[in-house]
């Protein structure tokens, strides 16, 4: 059996999360158009089956464990700051990465227009029964990215210079998986994916369309066949380590992200401060009645930063909090199989993204510690 560790890294904004979601059936981590969604590593577990026989179809069993980062960006806040510190803890302990670039979005390298422009001319006249090397330039120019700026010569003037440095120091597989291919023509990839494999002696490069499942397939073969031989890390069953709570809570910023505007979202967290979970899942059947699902109990605080930003949270007459609440209600609902009561409130903590003791709590790893020690000292006054 193959088993190991997948870092999934990128930019912002580039899919990391629809495709881990797509590759494990699940809805593991949260995705919305707005980038820096992801806070933290999120692990999602995939089983994948024998096939039998010999030759090329053939595939050993594996369980692939892929570890979702937080998007490589320029850190501002102390938030930030944790987000790339779990990128970091997530390649101590990889087997495999994926290098995430998003097709559609202008590549930063030094030196990659020039790259790209020369594929796309190789390619443009290999296409031609009369090739016309002006015509093939001039077509280069125009779809490929600018040239890089020369101040980008400082590490974070270009996020993905900053992603290709990390890269670099690698000493284990690394894929170059290219994402939203069904936005792009066919004639502009290979260019890209000739211009970006140019960066690094990836050990694959893989096209992918994780909204339509194209090329997922061939992925995770590939994967499975760089893997090294060990046991599974997690149950059979279980596609995620995150705790029910903690996903809840992403739920509801999720919800967050979608329903308020543009800086709202950045500056919110979400606690739980209740979980009641019913004593059965088993419906619950009244004589004259029909059966109802059991009922799972939930109070979370939503923390922003500034008194106008609570004011947007709420809305006129809480209706804003209630659009929030009622979306992440059914989410939570699917989740966790139960009847949902979520009771959510606004709290204002000024300046909460530099707190580094806050940030410290909003970690579920953190969290689980903190129940444990309050549920033995329960145990003890007793």
């Amino acid at each position: 059996m193959k088993s190991g560790f997948v870092a999934i890294l990128g930019r912002p904004n580039v899919g990391k999360s629809t495709l881990l979601n797509a590759l494990t059936g699940e809805k593991v981590a949260i995705v919305t158009a707005k980038p820096q969604t992801t806070r933290n590593r999120v692990i999602g577990v995939v089983e994948v089956p024998a096939t039998k026989g010999k030759g090329p179809n053939a595939r050993d069993a594996a369980q692939i464990v892929f570890v979702d980062t937080p998007g490589v960006h320029k850190p501002g806040t102390q938030l930030d700051r944790r987000m790339l510190q779990e990128v970091y803890d997530a390649l101590e302990s990889r087997d495999l990465v994926l290098v995430l670039m998003d097709a559609t979005r202008r590549v930063e390298l030094e030196g990659f227009a020039q790259q790209a422009a020369a594929a796309a001319a190789e390619t443009a006249t290999e296409a031609s029964d009369t090739p016309s090397p002006e015509a093939g330039t001039e077509d280069a120019a125009t779809e490929a990215p600018a040239e890089t700026p020369k101040k980008i010569r400082d590490k974070w003037a270009s996020e993905d210079e900053f992603l290709f440095s990390l890269v670099r120091k690698l000493d284990c597989p690394v894929f170059l998986v290219l994402t939203k291919i069904d936005l792009v023509r066919k004639e502009d990839l290979l260019p890209l994916m000739q211009g970006l494999s140019g960066q690094h002696a990836f050990t694959e490069v893989i096209p992918v369309s994780a909204r339509k499942r194209d090329g997922l397939d061939v992925l995770v073969k590939r994967i499975v066949s760089a893997l090294p031989t060990g046991e599974r890390y997690f149950p059979k069953e279980q596609y995620t380590d995150q705790p029910e709570r903690f996903m809840a809570a992403e739920l509801i910023r999720e919800s967050i992200l979608i329903e308020t505007g543009e800086e709202v979202p950045y500056a919110t967290a979400v606690v739980i401060e209740r979980w009641e979970e019913p004593e059965s899942h088993e419906p619950i059947k009244r004589k004259g009645q029909p059966a109802k699902l059991p009922l799972t109990r939930i109070n979370a605080a939503i923390f922003c930063e500034r008194d106008g930003q609570k004011a947007i949270l709420i809305g006129k007459g809480g209706s804003k909090l209630k659009d929030i609440g009622t979306r992440a209600r059914k989410q939570i609902e699917h989740l966790t199989g139960t009847r949902v009561y979520l009771e959510l409130h606004v709290i204002v903590e000024p300046n909460w993204r530099e707190s580094k003791a806050f940030i410290e709590q909003l970690d579920w790893r953190n969290e689980l510690e903190r129940i444990a020690v309050e549920q033995a000292n329960k145990v003890q006054e007793r």
